[in-house]
């Protein structure tokens, strides 16, 4: 009987081509604002956590300051506590007993000016101090020559590591390993030259220099400097351990009480893209609301189609039930016809929204996705609109009397 009621639906399609076309058409829309909707936030979403990824995501760092990073619109400056001295850092580093890396380093400037021969970079390099594991911990990669020694660190050597801008500025055809550059007039040999890191959303290493750490501390002394370590454990799934067993090694070095609170940040590198995707969450409701509204009104729309169509047909449902079809048969009939139309046109719309969601996820560089959740649930969506859809003229046609409708023309 189902594969009878779809034949029949295929041939009614048939004789009313623009029919159903106009009411694909409607479902289509529909179909097509939520899947797209929702394949371009699970394409966002994929992209950030690709690009974030490259942070390091067995890692996190203890400073001074929270984030101020911030996506809610509210103007709030994040906590700021007494800075973390190079004592306190090397004193944290000696009391971490945990399959980890450690590393420190410091901001020395956020606004160098990088000189060679007649080249100058934009007054926008930032300049970092740190020890010898310090690339590794933050998950820096070398495209070429290679990583401070150990005595370079101890000695404070006038050597440094550049980010892929500054090698594309100053560097464009030439190997930039042991050439010498001026850093606001300071003058340091590349030792090493860093992969790109990407800038997602203005974070990097790509306009980033790296000089050893007490190199940093004398050349470019600040006031109150603070320090930052870098903590990046061997195992990703003892992440959740390592930060706990941080926060308990740092409260003794910082002399806190007891029942004082912390007077340090510990952030995962991965907090920009959960704080991202947690905004995402409430965009994707937003979204979800919106595009069933929308689909509301294709079920409404195809509600209408089908009523005119059982009018037109009542001669056809009086002859069916003259030859014996029962109510539950006539029923059955248009209800498949309109699932049929919904699941057409909504195979239409979900290839639109697969579609228009990924031209929008590369948009900002996020990764070609497929949507398997979102197409499923889009069919059963589709099944649902028809079966609510049809069910009035469905019904309208069921309760039809035979004789009534032979004579209706």
């Amino acid at each position: 009987m189902l594969l009878q009621n779809i034949y029949m639906a295929f041939e009614s399609i048939k004789q009313n081509l623009v029919r159903f076309i106009i009411t694909s058409l409607i479902i289509s829309i529909g179909i097509m604002a939520l899947v797209g909707m929702l394949t371009a936030i699970d394409s966002i979403k994929a992209g950030l956590t690709s690009q974030y990824s490259i942070l390091g995501a067995n890692s996190f760092n203890i400073r001074n300051r929270g984030s101020n990073i911030n996506f809610s619109g509210r103007r709030q400056k994040p906590k700021e506590y007494v800075a973390i001295t190079y004592q306190q850092a090397t004193d944290f580093k000696r009391r971490f007993n945990f399959p980890a890396t450690i590393a420190i380093s410091a901001t020395a400037t956020q606004g160098a000016t990088i000189d060679y021969g007649s080249l100058h970079t934009n007054p926008n390099m930032m300049v970092f101090g740190g020890d010898v594991d310090y690339l590794n911990a933050a998950g820096f990669k070398l495209e070429g020559g290679r990583n401070f020694s150990g005595d370079e660190c101890d000695k404070g050597s006038h050597v440094c590591i550049i980010g892929k801008d500054i090698q594309n500025k100053l560097f464009k055809s030439v190997d930039p390993i042991g050439k010498f550059i001026n850093v606001s007039s300071i003058r340091y040999k590349i030792v090493g030259a860093m992969a790109t890191r990407g800038s997602s959303i203005g974070f990097g290493g790509d306009r980033m220099l790296i000089v050893p750490l007490l190199n940093a501390r004398s050349q470019f002394p600040r006031p109150n400097q603070s320090h930052v370590i870098t903590v990046a454990v061997n195992d990703i799934p003892l992440l959740d351990a390592a930060v706990a067993e941080a926060g308990g090694a740092m409260r003794p070095v910082r002399n806190l009480k007891v029942l004082e609170e912390n007077n340090f940040e510990i952030m995962r590198s991965d907090a920009v893209t959960q704080k991202l995707i947690e905004n995402l969450s409430v965009v994707t409701i937003a979204a979800t609301f919106i595009a069933l509204i929308t689909l509301l009104g294709a079920a409404v729309g195809l509600m209408n189609i089908l009523l005119v169509s059982v009018n037109e047909r009542t001669r056809e449902i009086g002859t069916r039930k003259a030859l014996g079809a029962t109510k539950r048969d006539i029923r059955w009939q248009f209800l498949t016809e309109a699932m049929v139309i919904c699941v057409l046109g909504g195979l239409g719309g979900i290839l639109l929204g697969i579609g228009l969601g990924n031209l929008v996820g590369r948009l900002v560089d996020s990764p070609f996705i497929m949507p398997w959740a979102w197409t499923i649930m889009g069919i059963i969506i589709c099944l649902l609109v028809g079966l609510l859809s049809g069910w009035i003229p469905a019904n309208k046609a069921a309760k039809m009397v035979p004789v009534e409708a032979l004579r209706h023309e």
